[in-house]
């Protein structure tokens, strides 16, 4: 203003003053706000504002070509360019806005000389203005990368101080050391988590803090000696669980530290952090107790067991020995579950683990397979004769009578043996070889011990043979039936027939029922070859004469099934046979699985019109409730009793005669069995039994000469010596 004073009328200078000074004003608000670290880019107004101004700025040229006096127009060129030099200086953080300014101060500068004859001057207003802009775009770049990084660093300030807030308010906390290893600037939290006052620990070495009293003993963990060994040497560490006592009480702390370095890298100590693990730590250890340990028993379960057996085998192999794994199976404890409930039948079990543990030393590991199976791993089985023991001992020890609820309640044991590296070099073929034993065990009736032999495996693959085509048995029609007669001990007539299931096998030959009905039932085929028996029975009896019944056996898994009496019903329909001369056997051990559902079953078929028979009776349970519970129509005694009964055996004797005696006085048949001779024969008739099957009169027949021996012995002149004949 003082340059242009004389040139420029004081009104228009006064006008152009406070236009310069708005401007200016405008532009130095926009650049204090920028300066704050979290305000948004001004662009658009910044630009704004360096365009007024380089309007306002503009105006001063118009002038120099009406100015005489050389050094004023000196001075205004030196205050353009100071002008514009400022404007890269102050707005780079602001390049549009700088860079307007520039261009339109170096724009109307350089106009008035070109237009007057001084290119030469015009040219180095613009040289400057491209300098300029070049100066602005570097210190817009270095501005940018200044403005990144301090934001980076107010982040990890940020997040720095956010761990430490952390620290300080959760369950971790800070340390740091000298370089003696003594602890420095011990916060209230670390003070409090070592039981005593920061004051007190302040000064403290490290490791004799996190001792406690076993630092005067020099009994200190593993733990604490691998930290002492990484600070003597300097090296960082972490995630070292160690057990500290604080106030009586064990914690278990988990630290983590790292040297610290001054300036010049010399050791000044060490930093860290340490985390308390306890809750964590009792909640992992619960959560492998349980799944490495029984809930119901406490002992270790079928995981712990692989684990341990896999173990014993290694070192068996390793030192030349032997190990041995033994499969327990309780005997009779599913009639505990079924008739007094899981409850009883879980505390059983407890039972049976603690007098288990108490037979075991520290060469077994005994442990619960699931359900009633329980195992032992014998890690030493150099000695056959301390495996035997020990297994007799097992039975013997279980066995005993049990006390639970006021219940008296008797069990058994079946064990199977199986010894490692020869009978399996891996825990899976050990437990398999251990379990065909102890299937052995079962098979022989429960309470004995069995050692694995090679002949197991091969009747186990003899068995899965059987399964696999007794499947396909009934597709193929291989199948039959034959028919034994049952006639009156008296008069020698035929009184019925029992149909027998027979199987021939296109290449296994004829394979035996007790062979392959085992098979059946395990394999869940026994249903549909039991309803095949039945109806084909019928329909062939349908066609014989009036008085002849038929007997057909039923498997206990056929009795169990609610849909039985439905299927009887069907096929007396569908056979039009009567429901009086069907009779089916059946055997004790029909009312352990369920006894009450059992018998509701069975009265259904009585009620149906079908007779019952109790096979075998005397060789089972032999519990005389079952013929109070049901009508059974007949009794039959097994061949055992009348073999023994023919050589003079008195028992046999007094068995036979009480069984036909209560038979009679309940209103039920007997039928002796096996009879195969004359003495036989004469026997049965002396002691009471009204019918007789055996060899005697007759083997197992095929149905053409079954049908033909019932058709003929309706015959007027037919005689029982004919029916023999027959």
């Amino acid at each position: 203003m003082a340059l242009l004073r004389d040139a420029v009328a004081l009104p228009w200078l006064i006008a152009w003053g406070a236009a310069m000074a708005a401007a200016a004003a405008t532009l130095t608000r926009i650049l204090v706000a920028r300066a704050e670290p979290e305000a948004p880019l001004p662009l658009a107004g910044a630009t704004a504002a360096a365009a007024a101004l380089a309007l306002v700025w503009a105006v001063i040229p118009l002038h120099l070509a009406a100015a005489t006096e050389p050094a004023a127009t000196h001075a205004l060129d030196l205050l353009l360019a100071t002008v514009m030099t400022a404007s890269a200086l102050t707005l780079a953080t602001l390049p549009s806005a700088a860079l307007v300014l520039v261009a339109g101060t170096a724009a109307a500068t350089a106009a008035p000389f070109a237009l007057t004859g001084r290119p030469v001057v015009a040219a180095i207003v613009v040289a400057l203005a491209l300098l300029l802009a070049a100066g602005i775009f570097s210190r817009a770049r270095a501005a940018a990368r200044i403005g990144a990084a301090e934001s980076a660093l107010r982040e990890r300030e940020a997040t720095v101080q956010l761990l430490l807030r952390d620290f300080e308010e959760g369950a971790d906390w800070l340390w740091q050391t000298d370089a003696a290893r003594r602890i420095v600037g011990a916060s209230e939290r670390f003070a409090r988590a070592c039981g005593v006052a920061a004051a007190e620990l302040e000064g403290t070495p490290l490791l004799q803090s996190l001792a406690g009293a076993d630092w005067e003993s020099a009994a200190v963990p593993d733990e604490l000696r691998l930290i002492a060994d990484k600070m003597t040497r300097r090296e960082p560490f972490s995630d070292v669980a160690l057990p500290v006592t604080v106030r009586g009480e064990t914690r278990w702390w988990q630290i983590a530290a790292a040297p610290r370095l001054d300036a010049a890298g010399r050791f000044t100590g060490y930093r860290g952090v340490v985390s308390d693990i306890t809750e964590q730590r009792a909640s992992a250890e619960r959560i492998s107790r349980m799944a490495r340990f029984d809930a119901l028993t406490g002992l270790p379960n079928r995981l712990s067991v692989n684990e341990e057996l896999t173990r014993a085998l290694s070192e068996a192999e390793r030192w030349r020995a032997r190990c041995a794994f033994m499969m327990i199976d309780l005997d009779r404890f599913k009639a505990v579950n079924d008739t007094l409930g899981h409850p009883v039948g879980d505390r059983l079990l407890r039972r049976v683990s603690e007098r288990l543990a108490e037979l075991v030393t520290e060469n077994e590991l005994i442990g619960r397979l699931g359900g009633d199976e329980f195992a032992v791993v014998v890690r030493d089985a150099s000695d056959p004769g301390r495996l035997e023991r020990l297994a007799h001992t097992i039975i013997e020890t279980l066995s005993r009578p049990y006390e639970v609820d006021q219940h008296t309640l008797y069990i058994g044991a079946s064990v199977g043996v199986a010894t490692g590296p020869r009978d399996g070099r891996t825990a899976e073929t050990l437990i398999r070889s251990a379990d065909l034993a102890l299937y052995r065990s079962k098979d022989r009736g429960g309470g004995v011990y069995h050692a694995y032999v090679p002949q197991l495996h091969l009747e186990a693959e003899e068995r899965r043979v059987i399964e696999l085509a007794l499947r396909r048995a009934l597709d193929n029609d291989e199948l039959h039936l034959a028919y034994q007669p049952v006639v009156d001990s008296r008069s020698g007539a035929v009184r019925g027939f029992e149909a027998l299931l027979r199987w021939s096998h296109p290449e296994l030959g004829d394979i035996p029922p007790a062979k392959f009905v085992p098979i059946a039932e395990e394999a869940r085929l026994i249903a549909p070859i039991g309803e095949w028996v039945l109806r084909t029975a019928c329909a062939e009896a349908a066609g014989w004469p009036d008085d002849v019944r038929v007997a057909v056996n039923v498997s206990p898994e056929q009795l169990h099934n609610p849909q039985f009496v439905g299927v009887i019903t069907d096929t007396l329909a569908r056979t039009g046979l009567p429901a009086r001369r069907l009779e089916l056997e059946v055997t004790e051990s029909v009312f352990l699985r369920e006894g009450t559902g059992a018998v509701k079953l069975l009265k259904q078929i009585l009620d149906l019109g079908v007779g019952l028979s109790l096979d075998d009776f005397g060789t089972g349970y032999s519990s005389l409730g079952y013929l109070s519970a049901t009508r059974f129509s007949s009794i039959k005694i097994d061949r055992s009793f009348v073999q023994a009964a023919s050589r003079g055996t008195a028992e046999a004797i007094a068995i036979i005669r009480a069984v036909v005696a209560m038979a009679q006085s309940m209103g039920m048949a007997t039928t002796a069995e096996g009879v195969e001779t004359e003495a036989e024969l004469r026997l049965a008739q002396e002691l009471g039994c009204g019918s007789i099957q055996g060899f005697y009169f007759g083997r197992p027949l095929p149905v053409s000469e079954a049908r033909a021996l019932a058709i003929a012995v309706r015959r007027p002149d037919a005689s029982p010596a004919a029916t023999r004949a027959a």
